[in-house]
């Protein structure tokens, strides 16, 4: 019984800034590595950006220098600051952890997504 949850997505003019936020809750020992994947229509899913518990950070190509993604342990939340928005960002983002659970199992979980849509 663990939930990722997303939040932050919406509309923006190209150029603009969003931050996503994803929680995860439940039955939660401890959550280790966390990322941010997105999916744009007609496309498959692709990693985005890569954080792991001790806050190493990756991110792809397209989105370095404008994106950057963070985590808050205590809260077991992971952040995505997105700026200098191009229209080709318009995907729906999920959010995507590696959790260790009370049942002492390491699993991968996924968020229900959030979706982003940059106009130009």
């Amino acid at each position: 019984q663990v939930q990722l949850v997303e939040s932050g997505g919406g509309l923006v003019q190209a150029g603009g800034s969003l931050r996503l936020s994803c929680t995860a809750s439940g039955s939660i020992i401890s959550v280790n590595a966390m990322r941010w994947y997105r999916q744009a229509p007609g496309k498959q899913r692709e990693l985005v950006a890569h954080i792991t518990h001790s806050g190493s950070t990756s991110c792809a190509d397209s989105v370095k220098g404008r994106f950057a993604i963070s985590r808050d342990n205590a809260k077991k939340t992971v952040y995505l600051q997105m700026n200098s928005l191009e229209p080709e960002d318009t995907a729906v983002y999920y959010c995507n952890a590696d959790i260790w659970d009370t049942m002492a199992e390491l699993k991968t979980y996924w968020g229900q997504g959030t979706r982003v849509t940059v106009s130009s």
